[in-house]
């Protein structure tokens, strides 16, 4: 049997309570701290949707938890190929209701080369439903191939403002053995929380992050740092 081990969960809601229902499937018990928050703009996504398109673009799946409360005015647009930059992504499509459905490997540069190989059914346009703050990537691989679209920013990342004896209170002993950093911003963020007492509690944490990208916000002083194989959920989990 796996020792059980206690993981901080950084990640926004509801994604946070769903990673921790995972870890305590596998015997560990999560230790939530969601950091940042999603503030939701679907009237952005409608208006660009007005526009003609031909395809539409997607690298996070918070984008169809924004349009959740909008899901009927999506009808014209179910039958529209959606390139989505992983598999989460993906089934988060699927689960909104759209029938043509295009998974990357979960990397915005993986997801810009399929567009492009893609791009002579692109002659309509391309939506791209999109967050902020954002990796440049998949914009600069499309650019790169000389593919414009027209981007929405469904969304937006809040930090969130926790008094430093919310914090820690969250991570006084018995201390997390390990911290998941799913994405730079939220790792920044994290850190930043952070009073002198808790770095220093925190100092020797394994932090286990989602991409390298992740791990470059990562002050000195903390780790042992991990970085996963591959940018999903079940590579990070895998370094537990």
């Amino acid at each position: 049997m796996p020792v059980p081990l206690r993981v901080l969960v950084t990640r926004p809601q509801p994604s946070a309570a769903a990673t921790a229902a995972r870890l305590e499937a596998m015997g560990h018990v999560a230790v939530l701290l969601p950091v940042m928050e999603a503030v939701h703009q679907p009237q952005a996504t409608l208006e660009a949707l007005a526009h003609p398109h031909s395809a539409i673009a997607v690298t996070s799946a918070e984008v169809f938890r924004a349009l959740a409360s909008g899901k009927a005015k999506l009808a014209p647009h179910l039958q529209t190929p959606v390139y989505c930059v992983g598999p989460a992504t993906a089934q988060a499509a699927r689960q909104m209701g759209f029938r043509s459905v295009i998974s990357g490997s979960g990397t915005g540069v993986s997801l810009a080369r399929i567009v492009t190989a893609a791009s002579a059914n692109l002659a309509g346009g391309l939506v791209y439903l999109a967050g902020w703050p954002r990796s440049p990537a998949f914009e600069a691989g499309l650019r790169a191939a000389g593919i414009a679209c027209r981007t929405a920013e469904t969304y937006r990342m809040s930090a969130i403002a926790y008094a430093p004896e919310t914090v820690e209170r969250l991570l006084r002993p018995p201390i997390p053995d390990v911290a998941l950093l799913y994405s730079h911003e939220t790792a920044r963020h994290f850190f930043a929380l952070l009073s002198p007492k808790a770095a220093r509690a925190l100092s020797g944490v394994r932090l286990l992050c989602l991409s390298e990208h992740v791990a470059n916000a990562i002050p000195s002083g903390f780790g042992p740092v991990a970085i996963a194989t591959e940018p999903s959920e079940e590579a990070l989990l895998a370094l537990l």
